[in-house]
């Protein structure tokens, strides 16, 4: 004999709820900065090397944020992360500034004009982003002084792309954090 079940539709309306519970909204608009922010500082945490090799994680936490939850962060969000990120990366002043920005504005076009896309489309965007990123902050740098040349940076955007999708996974983790019910008592 089989056992009834619930539709689904029906199901989440008897699933235990907890009452006096809500996310905070402090942790639920300060954990996509503060995780950017933080990113953008892990390259300088590892290690120091003569050679570009690690990625910017503050860039790949910036696009996954925007990717996992569009309009979390407003468009112009690009300018004071990418002045933060400006602040620790060794890169010109006002690069991050400039290229984050427009990233913001890029993604929010994209969002408007493909409002569901699947995963390899968004990695392919992301792929697109941080490829771009990399060359134009190699431009940015060899006009301010630098020598470098291209091929150098062939193991950073490597790595980048290959480990965008970890970083999604991350931004999905905090994303869960932030929303989780705190003690509401208010009211």
């Amino acid at each position: 004999m089989k056992a009834f079940r619930l539709p689904p539709t029906l199901a989440g309306l008897f699933r235990r709820r907890s009452i006096n519970r809500a996310p905070s909204p402090l942790l639920a608009r300060s954990v996509p900065w503060i995780s950017v922010m933080l990113a953008s500082l892990l390259p300088a945490w590892l290690f120091i090397a003569s050679t570009p090799y690690v990625p910017p994680f503050g860039f790949l936490a910036l696009v996954a944020w925007r990717q996992l939850r569009p309009g979390l962060m407003p468009v112009w969000a690009g300018l004071p992360l990418g002045f933060f990120d400006d602040l620790y990366s060794g890169q010109p002043m006002g690069s991050a500034i400039m290229l984050w920005s427009v990233t913001m504005i890029v993604l929010d076009v994209i969002e408007a004009r493909f409002p569901w896309r699947s995963f390899a489309l968004e990695w392919l965007i992301a792929t697109a982003l941080i490829l771009i990123y990399i060359l134009v902050c190699l431009g940015t740098a060899n006009l301010a002084g630098a020598a470098a040349p291209i091929g150098v940076l062939m193991p950073q955007a490597l790595v980048s792309v290959l480990l965008y999708p970890i970083a999604g996974r991350i931004v999905a983790a905090l994303d869960r954090f932030r929303l989780i019910p705190i003690m509401d008592i208010g009211e």
